[in-house]
């Protein structure tokens, strides 16, 4: 008789039935949403503020120079001594005092400014400011050698190298930063998968070993289709939750932005704002670039591949959670053998963020692709960037005949692993196991 399928179903309902499953299926979209919502809530205020800048230019070069936006407002100051506008500033708890002395030459502005405040100022307000500056003292430098700086600013030409494939395809620096994005994304979200859901089979086992509820299991079922149950019914489980998450979270976050009226985009508004002060194509075009790389993304292979490599990566760490599972007593004893089996992941990567943004067809990057432990990471990192076929499919090959591999491995442990009771596995003992 095939027991499988009812060790799966076991194993599921055991799961989803769990309260504790059942809770953090609920509280979990909660939780995150409500954090969501607070930092959103908490930066809506604070772009609500304008925060005030009081001017005192000695020099006279700079009076009508600054000008208000959203979330700043300039106070130009005269017939005031510094002294005076320090304390004026402070008392008055403005932002901060913009002081620009009065110079013998046009040099010396490069170290006589000074940015009076009670608290460090934003990185991106100070360097609104300085571009400012700058931009006005080279113009004062060009027209004092009798140049005119208006003529040179027509003379200069703006590069905006285009990016296209031997095939016609064009590319631009964006959508490479869009692909590694969700490469990033779909690595990490495997990573995070593994290590909640595994942990999860691994105390599974630990659980009904110390129970000795699996000594009247075993003798009934094969200890390798037990293992399997075991690993298919707890990754159905965990893919029932990440769903539930997924449909809660979408309708939880809906919710929450048309009660509060909590506008997600004011997270990022004042930054923005600099970052558009600073950059050399307006939001629209680089909208239009981000719409034209999403569509431009072949997003079935996409799909198809993170589904595949997901399902793949999981299998095979999640049958290692089981056999460690199978070797100790007690949770607390899994230390020593988590490392091994955590440090693949974290190689994976490392090595997806630091050589396929750098050469995603690299060798480094290529040869991990293909080394089963670190090619759910490293391969869905690569796949938006052009990978060929036949790649995708050799890497899927030896992921999932690792797997099968692994299970094999895994089974041994787990078959003698199961009724050990009372003696800490170490690698020597684990060996002799592997000879049974």
């Amino acid at each position: 008789m095939n027991h499988l399928p009812l060790i799966i179903k076991r194993e599921y309902l055991n799961k989803v039935r769990n309260k504790s499953f059942i809770i953090m299926t609920f509280l979990t979209p909660i939780i995150m949403v409500g954090i969501f919502a607070l930092v959103a809530y908490l930066s809506q205020l604070n772009n609500e503020n304008v925060n005030t800048i009081q001017v005192l230019d000695e020099s006279g070069l700079f009076v009508d120079l600054f000008d208000d936006t959203e979330s700043l407002h300039f106070e130009k100051l005269a017939n005031v001594s510094l002294t005076e506008a320090k304390t004026n500033t402070e008392e008055s708890e403005k932002y901060g005092l913009l002081y620009i002395p009065k110079v013998e030459n046009i040099d010396a502005f490069s170290e006589s400014i000074v940015f009076y405040s009670s608290e460090s100022p934003s990185i991106l307000v100070m360097k609104s400011i300085e571009d400012k500056i700058e931009d006005k003292v080279n113009d004062l430098k060009l027209n004092d050698a009798g140049i005119d700086s208006e003529a040179i600013k027509e003379l200069r030409v703006s590069i905006d190298t285009k990016q296209e494939t031997f095939k016609g395809k064009e590319t631009s620096k964006y959508g490479s930063i869009l692909k590694l994005a969700f490469g990033g994304a779909a690595g990490y979200l495997l990573f995070m998968f593994i290590i909640i859901y595994g942990n999860m089979i691994m105390r599974s086992v630990i659980e009904e070993k110390t129970s000795r509820i699996i000594e009247v299991i075993i003798s009934s079922v094969k200890p390798i289709k037990l293992l399997l149950g075991k690993i298919i019914g707890t990754s159905l489980a965990g893919i029932t939750q990440f769903l539930a998450w997924v449909i809660l979270l979408g309708i939880l976050s809906t919710v929450v932005t048309l009660i509060f009226g909590i506008d997600p985009s004011a997270m990022q508004a004042s930054q923005q704002e600099m970052l558009a002060q600073n950059s050399d194509l307006n939001s629209a075009e680089i909208l239009q670039t981000f719409i034209y790389e999403v569509r431009e993304l072949p997003i079935t292979n996409l799909i198809v591949m993170f589904i595949l490599f997901f399902v793949g990566g999981y299998l095979l760490y999640s049958s290692l959670y089981a056999a460690i599972g199978a070797a100790v007593d007690s949770e607390t004893d899994t230390q020593q053998f988590m490392l091994p089996i955590l440090l693949p992941l974290i190689i994976g990567i490392y090595v997806g963020f630091f050589t396929v943004i750098e050469n995603p067809h690299g060798t480094v990057s290529q040869v991990f692709s293909y080394i089963p432990f670190t090619s759910p990471v490293v391969m869905l990192m690569r796949i938006p960037f052009g990978v060929p076929l036949w790649q995708q499919m050799l890497s899927l090959l030896i992921l999932f005949a690792t797997f099968i591999g692994t299970v094999w491995f895994a089974a041994k442990i787990y078959r003698v692993g199961i009724l050990m009771y009372g003696k800490k596995a170490s690698y020597k003992e684990i060996r002799k196991w592997l000879k049974y």
